[in-house]
């Protein structure tokens, strides 16, 4: 898109999508108990999968995170300053000791002169103080990897979305640990950096559409949020991958209910793939060609018109069966179809698909999009997630009883163990504006179609709910204050 098509979907915005309503427990939304929590578990152990991979979004400099330090937003700089002892980055020698000036505190934690922390991604800041140890969030994510995501070699494959210009700090910061801790943990971790495609990028506006401007005089592009993954995830050859973001994770005390819920997310996953895998061949071998016509041999005169496979009692018995698995596993209801074969194949299309298990929190309050069923312009509905800038009306915002915290599980190959083509599956009008700031400055940021949003749209989408305490994520620095952290 040029400038001028960017900045007339500032002022326009997207389409409003044909919300139908909220998903809830029993609908869209399945409350586990022990003993199937404890079903799925088993199923992740014990299901053949081609390879697993954790995918963590780590781009960007983490200036959101500071812009109220930025800003020396009193009730902010005051509190950090209070506190400065009890951060896992805290250095006497940078800040010195007690009493700690706000406005000193806050320009020597973003500022060069200190940690320069306003200016490096979050995935190499110090988050969590240990007896022996600080760790980064990105340490966090290796050990976590080690607790659910171990593949049967014993390897744990991690890909990591990082800017160009960070590399070299993510690098550094997985040199320092990555040996200590495949010894520790008797692991081996494959870890692999990528980067968002350039050519995603997007402009950012002033609050009144302007071009931002740099102090440069140049325009503000950005990576076109995490839409632009889609791309990422698409180079993963692994089958089974598990996205979480990169600020989203707690001290090792948690970690238990953490890779609980992590692994029933993945054998729920896994269960539905082989379920779906199991309706496509026995509709292959019912119907023995999906598209031809049936009368394309048939010879008057010669030979009897053969029986249409799609009309036949066991193929819509078959049929049957799978509209009814599509609409209790999904939410998945097709308009009436005019004919068997069209039917027939609809419901096929609709199955052969890539696969993710997203986990929901119940909403206390917690920033985060929710789950709602829509519909398509096809007269087809489905399990979506949505941020509330997708949402016109705020009291369906207000039904929603949960809220989407990034904890997804996903299936990338097909039943012949062939590799999705991820972008086929993306909808290209539901992209969002979002509130973004620069050192400090607010802008408005022009959304690609979310990973977890429309990047997904036409996957086979499910919600299993998590307890809050799996979502534990880091968008402003004095939530490192809170237990999960602290």
């Amino acid at each position: 898109m040029t400038q001028d098509e960017q900045i007339n979907i500032f002022k326009k915005g997207f389409p409003q999508l044909d919300i139908v309503q909220a998903a809830e427990v029993g609908l869209g939304i399945e409350r586990a108990d022990e003993n199937k929590l404890n079903e799925y578990i088993d199923y992740n152990g014990t299901a053949s999968v081609k390879g697993r991979c954790k995918f963590t979004p780590a781009s960007g400099a983490a200036s959101r995170m500071f812009k109220d330090v930025y800003a020396h937003k009193p009730e902010t700089i005051d509190k950090l300053a209070e506190n400065i002892e009890r951060f896992a980055f805290y250095d006497p020698s940078i800040f010195g000791t007690a009493p700690h000036d706000p406005v000193k505190t806050a320009d020597l934690l973003t500022g060069k002169e200190g940690l320069d922390y306003g200016s490096k991604p979050k995935g190499v800041l110090l988050f969590h103080r240990y007896k022996d140890e600080v760790r980064t969030a990105m340490a966090e994510h290796l050990v976590e990897g080690n607790e659910y995501m171990r593949n049967e070699d014993g390897s744990v494959n991690l890909c990591f979305t990082v800017s160009p210009e960070h590399l070299g700090l993510f690098q550094d910061a997985l040199d320092d640990i990555k040996d200590k801790y495949e010894a520790h943990y008797g692991v081996k971790y494959n870890v692999r950096f990528t980067f968002q495609d350039p050519s995603t990028n997007t402009i950012a506006v002033t609050p009144d559409n302007k071009p931002f401007l740099k102090e440069d005089g140049s325009v503000l592009t950005r990576p076109a949020g995490h839409g632009a993954l889609i791309h990422n995830l698409n180079d993963i050859e692994e089958e089974l991958v598990s996205i979480k973001n990169i600020d989203n994770v707690a001290k090792e005390k948690l970690l238990p209910i953490t890779a609980k819920y992590k692994k029933a997310l993945m054998g729920k996953a896994l269960m539905l793939r082989d379920q779906v895998f199991g309706y496509i061949t026995e509709f292959e071998q019912l119907t023995a060609v999906q598209t031809a016509s049936p009368l394309v041999n048939y010879i008057p005169g010669y030979n009897s018109i053969p029986v249409d496979p799609f009309a036949t009692e066991e193929c819509q018995s078959l049929c049957n069966e799978i509209e009814e698995f599509l609409r209790r596993e999904f939410c998945i209801e097709l308009p009436e179809q005019k004919d068997c074969k069209t039917r027939a194949l609809a419901l096929y299309e609709k199955l052969n698909r890539p696969i993710r298990v997203c986990g929901m929190v119940l909403n206390e309050g917690e920033p985060g999009g929710g789950p709602f069923i829509i519909r398509d312009k096809n007269g087809c509905t489905s399990l979506q997630i949505l941020e509330s800038v997708q949402i016109s009306d705020p009291s369906l915002m207000k039904k929603a009883t949960h809220f989407n915290p990034v904890d997804i599980v996903c299936c990338i190959r097909d039943y012949m163990g062939e590799k999705f083509d991820l972008l086929k599956y993306v909808d290209p009008q539901t992209g969002f504006i979002s509130n973004k700031s620069y050192q400090g400055r607010e802008l408005k940021a022009l959304e690609l179609p979310g990973l977890w949003n429309g990047a997904m749209s036409d996957w086979l989408t499910a919600f299993l709910e998590v307890p809050i305490e799996t979502f534990n994520p880091v968008k402003v620095v004095l939530d490192l204050l809170k237990d999960a952290h602290c």
